[in-house]
């Protein structure tokens, strides 16, 4: 089995040479270079998903002798951005120890404590499970993916014999077993049986495949997979159409979009019925040809097969009994109608869970689908914050990918229920979870702040990503939007955010910015109307203009921000925050300011006016008065700066200390200061005040509430 480089289609061939020579000698950097190499093919293997290793000499540090070690990828790494810090490294004579006090496969988990007493590096990552599948082979290099090419074959009906024929006897096969310490012997027993095999296949799992070098493992590895792959594509339509066939026809894209932007937030509000839930849509071409399919009834209840795929996406998806066109506007019938479905689910999923369960099971958890299909419109996913939710979809196009393959080629089988029980609810996965971070105040919730690009709008936006919220970040200047979503790409990564072009005086861009949240995230739960100007000017210099802006901005467009938020959260079900900028200019009276002051005040009273009536759907309504917030604030690059100056009798480069002094805690606000004042509210400890008013100013009497 050979190929050329330049003919490979169905993998990408990423190696430089100059690059690999420059590591030479480092077979650790070598690891790492491969992997990442692997990892940036979603072809070869899904994120966080499979596993590679280097044996190498290394100076036994209380010894001085050279000893073998063994450098694998730890516990919940990823391969793709696999770093040194990411590896574990374990002498490999105590690892292969291990097999003379094993008790057996009913006893394998108390191995995994075990691997602890064969670290060799003290800084190590913890070493995961699939440790002894690489330690207990001899080859100094080893990749264990995930590719969908091969899992088809190995989650086919006649895998094993598909896979002798294929490769003629040079890639063994191991049935299915979890992985673990047997798994590992199995694959040391496979190659003793069949020496001068070139890799393993695990049913319904995955691929081993290995060299004596870096390179010769990466190449062996992409042969293997491009063998497997372009074996599915000379098979596609042989036995008739992909899946059966398409059964019903994909609405066109801008009204799967619409639909789909119509339908996430009520599909949130269900699977958020233990814990907010983010939201993600796609309507990928692989998706539709699935969701579209005569098999699709057939094959979405047998669920998935690779461990990898349902730890993600569950046992099986919810299928929703919709029509691609059917009318989403009456949303009590659309709820009435979808309410029995997700009560089958978390029936099935109860009963899953209650059939399958052991003495010493975790917990039930959370029974709603992860994976919802909607025929003819695309998939949404559902899980607890975006990364999750995104790769969640991914996981299940890999599914998808994998069904399609061995429907092909013999007959898609899925894990048995038990076995699929035994990895997602297995003490050690469970022990995982439990070592995960604890949510932060503000996870699971989505957050659409006007004016997000800068000054006060940014600062509140990244406080609320740093507590764990997703934001939809907009203002109506496209670049200085896209410089901001920009930053918070470096600063946060792609999947803490959105954004959308947003003039609130605008009734379509308010629309579109809200299906931007819809499809990005689900919906919207937590808005922060910040958008904002001033107009300092006296009486008799106010125009109508004037007048009519500052209306429209601060009034205007707070109420029809709300008005379409509340839609969406109405939608949702499960409550919600609306956080107003007003100003201490909406209590205190000053010179040059009747447009302005008058407008805050306005802004002050609706909001008290809001919180009365939505205080019904648990939707909180509460105002955080700043003042003289300076810092990268747009209102300071026209004449309002200029203005007030004038108003106070004192120079522009002197209205920040100005505004200090004048306040009882001399101290000048900065964004940061409302930003956290906002989080106050949103965070969770005052989710029982609404109508509220919370001045940051410093201090300023005349602007004292009560």
């Amino acid at each position: 089995m050979s190929f050329d480089t330049k003919q490979f289609k169905h993998v990408s061939y990423l190696w430089d040479e100059a690059e690999a020579a420059k590591l030479a000698g480092d077979e650790v950097a070598l690891l790492i270079y491969r992997s990442n190499l692997l990892g940036a093919d979603l072809r070869l293997t899904n994120y966080g998903g499979g596993n590679t290793s280097c044996k190498a000499i290394a100076k036994d540090p209380l010894t001085g002798a050279d000893t073998e070690i063994m450098w694998i990828k730890g516990s919940g790494g990823d391969i793709g951005t696999l770093k040194r810090s990411g590896l574990a490294a374990l002498y490999v004579d105590r690892l292969r120890n291990l097999k003379n006090i094993y008790r057996g496969v009913a006893y394998e988990d108390e191995m995994v404590e075990l691997f602890n007493h064969c670290i060799y590096d003290l800084a190590s990552k913890a070493p995961s499970i699939d440790t002894p599948l690489h330690g207990f082979l001899p080859f100094k290099h080893i990749d264990h993916l995930h590719p969908d090419a091969a899992i088809a074959i190995a989650a086919a009906k006649d895998g094993k014999k598909i896979t002798q024929e294929l490769f003629n006897g040079e890639i063994g096969w191991v049935e299915w077993k979890k992985p673990g310490f047997e798994l590992g012997l199995q694959l040391k027993q496979c190659l003793d049986e069949n020496p001068g095999i070139k890799g393993i296949m695990l049913g319904s799992h995955g691929l081993f495949t290995w060299g004596d070098t870096a390179y010769e493992s990466y190449i062996n590895t992409l042969e293997v997979i491009e063998k497997c792959a372009e074996y599915l594509e000379q098979n596609y339509g042989k036995k008739g159409p992909v899946f059966g066939g398409q059964k019903i026809q994909s609405l066109p894209e801008d009204q799967r979009k619409k639909q789909a932007a119509a339908l996430a937030p009520i599909l949130r509000g269900f699977c958020s019925s233990e814990r907010s839930m983010i939201g993600h849509f796609t309507d990928d071409a692989r998706v539709l040809e699935f969701i579209n399919s005569h098999d699709l009834d057939r094959l979405a209840p047998l669920g998935t097969s690779c461990p990898d795929h349902f730890l993600r996406t569950k046992i099986s998806p919810l299928v929703l009994d919709l029509k691609p066109e059917q009318d989403l506007s009456d949303v009590k019938a659309i709820k009435e109608q979808l309410a029995p479905a997700f009560e089958a689910y978390r029936k099935m999923y109860t009963d899953y869970y209650e059939t399958c369960k052991h003495d010493n099971s975790p917990a039930i958890r959370d029974a709603n689908p992860v994976i919802i299909l909607y025929p003819g419109v695309g998939l949404f996913s559902f899980s607890k914050d975006k990364q999750t939710t995104r790769v969640a979809a991914e996981f299940y196009i890999n599914a998808i990918n994998v069904m399609k393959g061995a429907e092909a080629i013999s007959e898609y089988t899925s894990l048995p229920r038990q076995e699929a029980f035994d990895i997602e609810y297995w003490l050690l996965e469970e022990a995982k979870l439990q070592r995960m971070p604890k949510p932060k105040a503000l996870s699971g919730r989505i957050a659409l702040i006007t004016g997000s690009a800068g000054g006060i709008g940014k600062a509140i936006a990244k406080k609320f990503v740093e507590e764990g919220a997703v934001v939809i970040l907009n203002d109506m200047n496209a670049e200085r939007l896209a410089g901001a979503g920009e930053e918070f790409k470096k600063l946060y990564g792609k999947d803490s955010y959105t954004t959308a072009v947003l003039d609130v005086t605008n009734d379509s861009q308010i629309q579109e910015a809200l299906e931007v949240a819809a499809l990005a995230f689900g919906g919207v739960d937590l808005i922060v109307n910040n958008a904002g100007l001033s107009i300092s000017k006296s009486i008799e210099d106010h125009t109508d203009k004037d007048w009519d802006l500052l209306y429209d901005v601060l009034v205007k467009g707070q109420f029809k921000i709300t008005q379409a938020g509340v839609e969406i959260m109405r939608k949702q079900n499960i409550g919600g925050d609306i956080i107003n900028i007003v100003s201490k200019n909406a209590l205190v009276s000053g010179p040059n300011n009747a447009g302005y002051g008058s407008a805050k005040a306005a802004q002050l009273h609706l909001s008290r006016l809001n919180a009365a009536e939505l205080g019904a759907d648990k939707i909180r309504v509460n105002v955080v008065n700043p003042d003289a917030v300076i810092s990268d604030s747009n209102i300071w690059a026209g004449g309002w700066a200029e203005g007030r100056a004038k108003a106070y009798g004192v120079k522009v480069e002197e209205l920040p200390a100005y505004y200090a002094k004048r306040t009882l805690l001399n101290e000048i606000i900065l964004p940061e200061d409302i930003a956290n004042a906002c989080f106050a509210f949103a965070g969770g400890l005052l989710n029982k005040s609404t109508g509220n008013v919370l001045n940051v100013d410093g201090g300023v009497a005349m602007a004292f509430v009560r």
